[in-house]
């Protein structure tokens, strides 16, 4: 008996079947125990060879090397005995694993085969149906290609109604991908759980900027509401990725979602311009920001509950010429190191020398995104002996520790960095951290605290650590406060990790280049890209770091306001390591490549 097309235009492409005389077929579209049923017109555009005519999935395992030709001849006599896809034998002798039918079945009818377990899908696509829908239809769109077409990833790739079925429902024509199975069945459960979790995971900020919680909000917002699945699943995407921020970027067509990874920019989803307002006005909502003015950059922050563990965003919104854009910044408590050790820092020496201290002010510079606060996180916890008093104030509290009393300011009510440091410096405090000097009167504040008994830890933003000093005399700070208070400064960048499942020996590297970059016999190795590092060729962050102690001949050349260089200079003398030297020891080491070290510090030649 044919099947009939469905309602819906699915603008079905060569990708998959056409409407037509099509055989009866069971759930992973192989004939019944026959052989006779017409193959689908024309040359395919994707799959790894023309489709012939006639073949069917037994014959195909074989070809493939996926079974024998003997226990395809029991699968087909078994499947003709019950009245039940070949196919479904196979796995149920297990002779094929669910992946190696969905890859037969691409091969049948002529499309690509997607591994689902490699490849993360497009949220923006995969969130156009309901998770109900996809285990119905065992399809789950995961992105668009570059023609606009909405990638459908289904177990049965000959199934036209389920193609018309989901044109019908997104609007979009559809493009079939062939899947397996189980593959599909855990996407959709994990859609599912994000979509249960979208309302009520949403926190408010505990930040003392607001009476009570909005939960009108929740009460008022639709749980089956496609937008907020959306909002949620993207940021729950990102978390588990690991990214540090989220770029959603309107453009002239579509919106692009893009995450930072290990300080890389990825494509994660594209967002369709009829939901691109309803997704930024639901994010605005959740960080309580207003949501009628599109004209102006906006701040605000919201907290969300991921498996368990507290993630605080930072959002931030600014108008450009095709719209509005947003950047979340995750700030991802689960995620922050809190072991010295584990950083990688060079010269540890200077730095737990510093901390042994009982006052003086240690400074960590960067740029954003450098891992300043987890290296202060990390100083923190070793600093927690039970017989410290030990004050932090930040904007927002990334990590809360244990026996640390934590402070976050609240600019609206009037708790400013400045106003908190100066109550924090009356509650008896041996140890205060800063989590940003920013201005002149926080700089002064935390330069006093650091002479009159206190250890000071803060952040600055500067390109290395000699300029640190210079940076705070450019604050409005005396030459002679400065000298005084500093006592060591830490620059880092954080740089990618090779991936240890596909790193490999760099070819070609002429001598010339060894000798200049004083890499001596070492085997230095180069980037591939495999699907445990979704292909980049690196996986994970490590720092690279310059650690300066304040030495007398540096505190008398601060009170000269001398050059920045010359303080450098005088850092080497005392043995400091400098930013790349730190990094191509990391090269040598086989940590990372020459190139990433390139990227990250070629601004300091």
């Amino acid at each position: 008996m044919p099947i009939r097309r469905g309602m819906g235009d699915s603008s079905m492409t060569a990708t998959h079947a056409p409407a037509g005389e099509i055989a009866a077929r069971r759930s992973d579209g192989e004939d019944v125990g026959a052989r006779g049923s017409p193959e689908p017109a024309g040359e395919p555009e994707q799959g790894s060879r023309p489709v012939r005519r006639g073949r069917l999935i037994g014959e195909i395992a074989v070809e493939l090397g996926f079974a024998t030709a003997e226990d395809v001849e029991a699968a087909v006599v078994e499947a003709r005995q019950r009245g039940v896809p070949t196919g479904q034998i196979l796995t149920e002798r297990k002779i094929l694993r669910a992946d190696q039918l969905a890859r037969v079945l691409a091969e049948r009818f002529g499309v690509e085969y997607l591994d689902l377990a490699a490849r993360e899908p497009d949220m923006g696509a995969a969130t156009l149906i309901s998770p109900e829908a996809a285990r119905r239809y065992r399809a789950i769109p995961v992105g668009f290609a570059e023609d606009g077409a909405l990638l459908l990833a289904m177990a049965d790739p000959a199934n036209v109604l389920t193609v018309d079925d989901v044109a019908m429902i997104t609007g979009h024509r559809v493009r079939v991908l062939a899947a397996s199975a189980e593959d599909l069945a855990q996407l959709a459960g994990r859609l599912e759980r994000l979509g249960e979790e979208a309302i009520e995971d949403i926190e408010a900020p505990e930040d003392g900027e607001r009476e009570e919680e909005p939960q009108h909000l929740a009460e008022e917002a639709d749980r089956d509401a496609p937008i907020v699945k959306l909002v949620h699943s993207l940021i729950a995407q990102a978390v588990s990725q690991g990214a540090s921020d989220i770029h959603i970027t309107p453009q002239d067509a579509d919106t692009t979602v893009e995450y930072r990874v290990d300080g890389v920019l990825h494509r994660a989803a594209t967002i369709k311009r009829r939901m691109t307002l309803g997704v930024i006005s639901r994010i605005k909502i959740m960080a309580d920001m207003d949501i009628s003015e599109r004209r102006v950059p906006q701040d605000g922050r919201l907290a969300v509950t991921l498996a368990g563990s507290r993630v605080d965003i930072r959002v931030a919104t600014l108008p450009l010429v095709h719209g509005e854009a947003v950047v979340l910044r995750i700030l991802d408590s689960g995620a922050v190191v809190r072991d010295l050790g584990s950083l990688g820092m060079s010269d540890r020496e200077r730095f737990d020398a510093a901390l042994a201290r009982p006052n003086g002010a240690v400074l960590v510079t960067g740029p954003t995104g450098s891992g300043k606060s987890t290296t202060l996180y990390a100083a923190l916890d070793a600093l927690r002996d039970g017989q410290r008093s030990i004050l932090t104030i930040e904007d927002p509290v990334e990590s809360r520790l244990a026996g640390v009393r934590q402070l976050q300011v609240a600019p609206k009510i009037g708790l400013t960095f400045q106003r908190g440091l100066r109550s924090i410096l009356r509650s008896d405090p041996d140890v205060i951290m800063v989590g940003e000097i920013r201005d002149r009167e926080t700089a002064q504040i935390a330069v006093e605290a650091a002479l009159t008994g206190h250890l000071v830890l803060s952040t600055l933003h500067t390109r290395d650590a000699p300029s640190a000093l210079g940076r705070l005399i450019d604050m409005g700070v005396e030459p002679f406060l400065v000298s005084a208070a500093v006592d060591c400064v830490v620059a880092q960048r954080l740089v990618r990790v090779l991936c240890a499942s596909c790193k490999r020996p760099m070819r070609g590297l002429a001598d010339g280049v060894r000798e200049d970059l004083r890499l001596g016999e070492a085997e230095i190795f180069e980037p591939v890209g495999c699907p445990r590092c979704a292909n980049t060729g690196y996986r994970g962050r490590v720092g690279v770091y310059e650690v300066m102690s304040v030495t007398e001949e540096i505190r008398s050349l601060v009170l000269e306001r001398s050059l920045v260089g010359s303080v450098a200079a005088a850092a080497e003398r005392d043995g400091m390591r400098r930013l790349r030297d730190d990094g191509l020891e990391k090269v040598r080491q086989g940590l990372t490549s020459i190139a990433e070290i390139e990227r990250m510090t070629s601004s300091l030649l």
